[in-house]
């Protein structure tokens, strides 16, 4: 998420704002601390990788736990009287899911304790994983039905009542992604769940007591998930279908129809005879491409280009860097790029979705759109019809990318959907002394700030498209053990982890999200795209 106003890097909304908010929060010393939880045990544990693999699934599973009530508490409260097909379906299907869990979390929380109090010695944690397993039915049926609940959500959301009312819980702090993500989560954590037990066979070895609890937990977590990287293929880009019909205005027609797939979306200068480069946002879909301009807090259509005429032309003395020619029939426009990585990247997926596209015998229907004028010749005023926002719908991933000057495509989507972790770190800003002790969720490209675990609203959030994540230099004078820094332009974060694992795992999946904006080219264009199948296979 990332907000209207952050051009320069962190999350400037008024209910979401890293700076103001974490600030104030350190003048009235809330949640400040020099201390991680852990760090009086840490010389204890550290030697220990098990120890704080464990904790990782503790501390993810608290987060789990949250966005199950984010559904099945508070979404069942705002709609109990409402009997849209989509809610009610899901809410049946959830149920199960967050009352098993919720024991399952009692039970982690348990051991752990035990852990911590009689010593690495005395743990056992693969039972927890048996015990997990025991509920892969209830994950069975959610496997099985929840992209019927977003089919059906599809179609209630073009309901204005039940958009009304759809929109209105959006507005509320606990809902911190749009709702289609929480949706998504159960079957994002059973992929999580193999992750975990990798990575403990891993670091025990064969004549471990519980390795073969660790072989029988996986062994029936692959048998229930045989087909998830395909479920989750097709899940992630039907909500990307859905939160796009709700960025996106001036036009009629429904794009989850027709089996259309989204590709990619981000930014790219367009040139008129008129005002020379402008800034557009262009959505790169299986059957067309779209490009927008920012109009409120929507992004107002102005033209569509179907990709069974599209041809691109790199034009190597064009004097403007990273820019090409997109041809559709008469038509052709030329857009720039912010970098020769994000040039190549358009360039390979639009070549790619032309390619398949060959292929497909039923064409989808174009859009209609409501305005035929070109996005160079809009005036700065919008129309009425682009304004009925929420806070949330302000700060998607779309507008993260208008504001940075970037793209993501549903593989980075993919991918970050394996790439989520949480836990306290100590946080502290670029000219601040002090460190500031927070609960941090990472999910959807995204830090989300809370003072404890308990807490059911974040207090401030940071996006992370467009930020590279290092360690710090001796420039900046930070002596601690554990440290990663995160920089966009002249914004710079340090945060502090309590251990060597746990610091491994925050640069990893906040490496997932950074790294593919910023990402230096090592191979050519038809080996980059080897390199892609490679990820996805």
């Amino acid at each position: 998420n990332g907000g209207p106003n952050a051009i320069n890097g962190e999350h400037t909304s008024p209910e979401l704002s890293p700076l103001k908010t974490l600030r104030e929060d350190s003048v009235r010393n809330v949640g400040t601390s020099d201390t991680l939880d852990g760090e009086v045990k840490k010389k204890r544990y550290s030697s220990d990788k098990g120890y704080f693999i464990a904790k990782e699934i503790l501390m993810t599973e608290r987060t789990y736990r949250k966005d199950l009530e984010v559904i099945n508490l508070w979404l069942r409260d705002e709609f109990n009287k409402n009997d849209a097909l989509s809610i009610t379906n899901l809410l049946n299907i959830i149920d199960p899911l967050h009352d098993a869990h919720c024991l399952l979390l009692k039970e982690v929380e348990l051991r752990l304790a035990t852990w911590e109090n009689r010593g690495a010695h005395h743990h056992k944690i693969a039972d927890i994983f048996l015990k997990a397993v025991s509920n892969l039915q209830f994950y069975q049926d959610y496997l099985e039905q929840h992209q019927t609940v977003l089919e059906q959500l599809s179609k209630d959301l073009c309901n204005d009542s039940f958009e009304q009312m759809y929109t209105s819980f959006e507005k509320n702090k606990i809902c911190y992604l749009p709702l289609t993500l929480f949706i998504l989560k159960p079957v994002q954590r059973l992929l999580h769940y193999i992750q975990l037990i990798d990575r403990l066979m891993k670091h025990y070895s064969y004549e471990h007591p519980e390795y073969e609890d660790f072989e029988t937990a996986k062994f029936k977590l692959l048998e229930c998930t045989k087909n998830i990287h395909t479920i989750l293929q097709y899940s992630e880009n039907y909500v990307q279908l859905i939160e796009l019909s709700r960025d996106i205005s001036g036009f009629e027609g429904i794009l989850t129809e027709g089996g259309r797939h989204f590709i990619r979306q981000g930014c790219l200068s367009k040139f008129s005879q008129r005002k020379g480069f402008q800034q557009r946002m262009f959505f790169l879909l299986s059957d067309m491409m779209l490009y927008s301009n920012l109009c409120g807090q929507t992004f107002k259509v102005h033209g569509q280009m179907p990709i069974s005429s599209l041809t691109v032309q790199e034009r190597e003395d064009n004097p403007t860097p990273n820019s090409f020619i997109i041809y559709s029939g008469t038509r052709a426009i030329t857009v720039s790029a912010n970098s020769p990585e994000e040039k190549d990247k358009w360039l390979e997926d639009i070549a790619r979705a032309i390619e398949e596209s060959k292929n497909i015998t039923k064409q989808t229907s174009l859009l209609s759109l409501k305005c035929s004028s070109s996005a160079d010749d809009v005036n700065e005023k919008c129309g009425e019809d682009t304004v009925r926002a929420t806070p949330q719908r302000s700060n998607t991933t779309v507008h993260v990318c208008w504001h940075r000057n970037t793209s993501i495509s549903l593989n980075d989507q993919i991918r970050a959907a394996q790439n989520q972790l949480s836990g306290y770190l100590l946080r502290k800003f670029k000219n601040s002394n002090g460190w500031q002790k927070l609960w941090v969720v990472f999910t959807n490209f995204c830090l989300f700030f809370y003072k404890t675990f308990q807490d059911d609203a974040p207090l401030a959030s940071l996006p992370l498209l467009g930020y590279c994540v290092t360690t710090p230099t001796e420039k900046d004078n930070i002596n601690k053990d554990y440290v990663f820094k995160l920089q966009f332009k002249n914004h710079v974060y340090f945060f502090r982890a309590e251990s060597e694992y746990t610091f491994g795992r925050w640069m990893e999946v906040i490496g997932s999200a950074t790294q593919h904006s910023g990402r230096i080219r090592l191979f050519s264009r038809k080996e980059s795209t080897l390199e892609t199948k490679i990820i996805n296979s």
